[in-house]
């Protein structure tokens, strides 16, 4: 039997609905959900003793369940279709005598002007403004028009929606020029087999005089979870804030019925705010055997850790939800400008959330865990936040790593989920004849001043191995000696500082087109200058220009990030890497000398035209990639003469790093040089 319309203009046919309803007979036919699921909101808006209109009524129950429920008896529905007002009053004419059901147009209606106190519009602007067309238009403005006549001031005009854009746009566009309050609720649906996909909405308008002039829009929205209203600032973040809670239901409908086969990320915001306050990964595991109790779990991750590797990329939350033995992972990063009252606040707030994303098949009743690396949700404090002109909104963070260590990081947060640079702290050293604490006190926390910066510690891979590259110097026999270096990129400064301060002998310039990072290096990084270290600030670019073309700089390390975000290139910028400037870059090498690059780099084919350039100036070219990140170092020599086996450069690795390792010189046992050149490959 078909129900549907032969096209969408049909919706606003008398003769449709006729048809419709005698095919479909008595069965009530419930747009957009039942009683039970708009009855919280409705009873926000109708009060017993409101006059009510319902329009466009069709053989709905909802007017007979609210004159049941004793929420309102005096309701008039009307509809256009002869058929189903004969059966409706046959239907509830003898049992509900104060609600009556006419035969009659919304667009033409036949009620005095300020008569009701109520229109209620299930669907009904939905079925109408099928298209935006200009005859289409015309009858939804003529419908807003007599129920803006009928309204009483004061009064709400309801319609249950399922907020396509262009009718939700119309709606609060019309309202909320016209001066009424504009309010939209989302239905929570109860029912366990919902007849749409979508989430069902309810437009609240409450008709207001019209204030001559400009005065200013009410627009807000409840989400389903909360009573307390949103304000938006416009009809475009209004619609914006559906759409968000439309793309929602549609995703938790499709990761209920079937498992991803990538990963599903989205964000869950502060109610207050609207900033992101957790951004959520779905990961499953079709390797995992399902049992009744590894189908789900939740995984925090402590603050201050969503940048590593593990929790940071997709290969590493697919590690991590395999390792922790669950058919689907949720994996939940914290913001940094938020405030979390410790794993048990963590859970009640996301416990009724995360089981709106969880895996089919999930037992009913099923206690699902909160897990986390050693129990808690990590240590995060902010340091010093700020705005550069050149890099945007960035922040100087403390936080605690996998071990006892804690960790000083540079964040720009235009790219926030990448560590700009990163230094190790030392722990605080008691002052002389202070007594040590006693056991029952509370430890000592990143509210304290925190240590002075380890200086002897490279916390970036890419740092150890381009430091490791110095071994590509010198003759045959000869270690780095006296060094003219030239770093373009400063950041917090550990990689010149690291140069400085292990090679004696060494003499550092340091380019860097931001001023305000070298006040960061120095304030918050340890950095400094002097006879040995020298900052210029300036754009590299026009730095390596002005520079003499004769041989100077035993080395030239880039280590300078794209600020253009649009590129699959995030370091260097690509002006760095083309031929001309590239040219200039070896005449400033001295012949033996060598050219370190540090490229990330996601675009393939941009990334291959990049060596293509680099093989073209540079007849030697040595690469290392970086294990679990996108880093690859790139060693480059003005000659091919300087060319040596793994055999050779293990050895010279060696050799530089006992020179490294003087006596009362800290040294971190982790790095050794030797390794960071294993992997290294001519290209």
């Amino acid at each position: 039997m078909e129900l549907l319309p032969r096209s969408p203009g049909e919706f606003g046919s008398a003769r449709y609905w006729d048809r419709f309803f005698r095919q479909r007979g008595q069965r009530p036919f419930e747009w957009y959900g039942a009683f039970p699921d708009l009855c919280p909101v409705l009873h926000k808006y109708v009060r017993p003793r409101d006059k009510v209109l319902v329009v466009g009524c069709g053989n709905s129950e909802l007017s007979e369940q609210m004159y049941d429920m004793g929420m309102c008896e005096d309701i008039v529905n009307i509809d256009i279709s002869d058929a189903v007002i004969r059966q409706m009053q046959e239907r509830s004419g003898s049992t509900r005598p104060k609600m009556s059901y006419l035969l009659m147009d919304m667009l033409q209606m036949d009620f005095p002007d300020a008569h009701f106190q109520v229109v209620l519009d299930k669907g009904t602007l939905d079925a109408l403004l099928t298209d935006e067309e200009e005859p289409t238009i015309a009858k939804v403005d003529q419908m807003f028009a007599e129920i803006s006549r009928v309204l009483q001031v004061g009064g709400r005009y309801l319609c249950v929606s399922l907020a396509q854009a262009h009718v939700l746009k119309k709606a609060v566009e019309h309202f909320s020029q016209e001066g009424w309050v504009v309010r939209i609720h989302q239905v929570a649906s109860s029912e366990e087999k919902q007849q749409f996909v979508l989430p069902v909405f309810v437009y609240v308008m409450t008709k207001f005089r019209k204030i001559p002039g400009s005065a200013p829009q009410i627009l807000e929205i409840c989400p389903e979870e909360q009573d307390k209203p949103m304000r938006m600032e416009n009809t475009e973040r209004l619609v914006a804030a559906v759409k968000d809670r439309q793309h929602y239901a549609l995703l938790c409908s499709q990761i209920n019925k079937t498992p991803c086969r990538e990963q599903v990320s989205l964000d869950l915001c502060d109610k207050e705010s609207g900033k992101p306050r957790y951004t959520l990964h779905v990961v499953d595991s079709p390797s995992v055997k399902p049992s009744r109790d590894n189908h789900f779990a939740i995984f925090i991750i402590p603050q201050g850790r969503e940048t590593e590797w593990l929790f940071g990329t997709e290969e590493g939350r697919r590690q991590l939800a395999a390792s922790a033995g669950f058919g689907r992972l949720l994996t939940v990063a914290l913001h940094r400008e938020q405030h979390y009252e410790g794993m048990g606040g963590i859970q009640a707030e996301l416990s009724g959330k995360v089981m709106e994303l969880a895996p089919p098949g999930l037992p009913a009743r099923q206690q699902v865990p909160f897990l986390s690396v050693g129990g808690d949700i990590g240590v995060r404090t902010v340091r010093h936040c700020d705005t550069s002109p050149l890099s945007g909104e960035y922040v100087v963070e403390d936080v605690k790593g996998d071990d006892s260590f804690y960790f000083r990081r540079l964040i720009f947060l235009r790219n926030r989920n990448v560590v700009q640079s990163e230094a190790r702290l030392l722990a605080p050293t008691p002052l002389q004849g202070q007594k040590k604490r006693r056991k029952d006190k509370k430890k000592p926390s990143l509210a304290e001043p925190p240590g002075a910066i380890d200086k002897s510690y490279l916390c970036c891979e890419h740092h150890k191995a381009m430091v490791a590259g110095l071994c590509l110097l010198g003759g045959p026999d000869a270690l780095p000696g006296e060094l003219a270096v030239l770093v373009v990129g400063l950041g917090g400064g550990s990689l010149p500082l690291f140069v400085h301060d292990y090679f004696s002998q060494a003499r550092v310039a340091v380019v860097e087109i931001d001023p305000s990072m070298l006040e960061v290096a120095t304030h918050w990084f340890g950095f400094s200058q002097d006879d040995r270290m020298q900052v210029h600030v300036s754009d590299g670019l026009d730095y390596v220009a002005k520079l003499a073309a004769e041989a100077q700089y035993d080395t030239v390390m880039f280590d300078v990030d794209s600020k253009d975000l649009t590129v699959g290139m995030s370091c260097p910028p690509p002006a760095f890497v083309e031929k001309p400037f590239l040219q200039k870059v070896k005449s400033i090498l001295k012949p033996e000398g060598v050219f370190v690059l540090n490229l990330v780099c996601r675009d393939a084919r941009l990334k291959e035209s990049v060596l293509a350039t680099l093989r073209d100036v540079f007849p030697l070219l040595y690469a290392r990639r970086i294990e679990g990140e996108v880093n690859e170092i790139l060693f480059c020599q003005p000659s091919p003469e300087g060319r040596r086996d793994p055999a050779e450069l293990g050895a010279r690795a060696q050799a530089l790093e006992g020179a490294l390792r003087r006596p009362g010189r800290p040294w971190d046992s982790s790095y050794v040089l030797a390794d960071m050149l294993q992997a290294v490959h001519i290209l």
